[in-house]
């Protein structure tokens, strides 16, 4: 109650965990940049935290080792203390030296009338590393578009207005339909996995 919401961010750390965010190369993120939100358990285990993945070690270091735990999310901070959600570790796009989540184009994606559910990945570029992917679920009155050339310029346009230009999807697919999990959750990887090997 004593604290002003800010719609959109996670909030701030509970105190009963000590958090924080840590880059590619190791060290605390400043604000503004964003790193991976990792709990410091060498001085004591917060209540609450997984034990270990069942019957799986090594598994279980890969998450939680050297006093560490690693939750997989990246995040960044800003200047209040609060903590911007940017993505899963294996979701986030690294695009010209630039961190891309997945979530912020697919919200900015959501905002244009075309578009019911999209997922965003990034898919290999000679030049960039990775480039920004768009699979979308068209709403009824837009499937027979017949200049779909134009259609994905617009959403494109649509996107670098919304939020950073740099984000936009440069390249998009529409689709009828999006993989997911039994609890709806949408399959990245699975899109991904596809892309790798050129099915589509």
């Amino acid at each position: 109650p004593w604290m002003k919401p800010k719609p959109g961010s996670l909030g701030v750390p509970n105190p009963a965990y000590d958090m924080d965010l840590l880059t590619n190369d190791g060290r605390s993120a400043e604000d503004g940049e964003s790193g991976e939100i990792i709990l410091h358990t060498d001085k004591r285990l917060p209540l609450g935290l997984f034990e270990e993945y069942y019957h799986n070690p090594e598994l279980t270091k890969t998450v939680h080792n050297n006093g560490i735990y690693h939750t997989g999310d990246v995040a960044w901070r800003d200047s209040d203390g609060y903590y911007w959600f940017v993505g899963r570790t294996d979701d986030v796009i690294k695009s010209s030296g630039y961190r891309i989540g997945p979530f912020e184009v697919e919200s900015a994606l959501m905002t244009h009338p075309a578009v019911v559910e999209c997922a965003v990945t990034g898919v290999p570029d000679e030049v960039r590393g990775q480039v920004v992917k768009a699979t979308i679920i068209l709403a009824k009155e837009y499937k027979d578009v017949p200049d779909k050339e134009a259609l994905i310029k617009d959403i494109q346009n649509h996107v670098k207005k919304v939020s950073a230009p740099y984000k936009y999807p440069r390249v998009v697919e529409f689709v009828d339909e999006l993989p997911k999990t039994i609890s709806g959750k949408i399959k990245r990887v699975e899109i991904r996995n596809k892309d790798a090997q050129g099915v589509k």
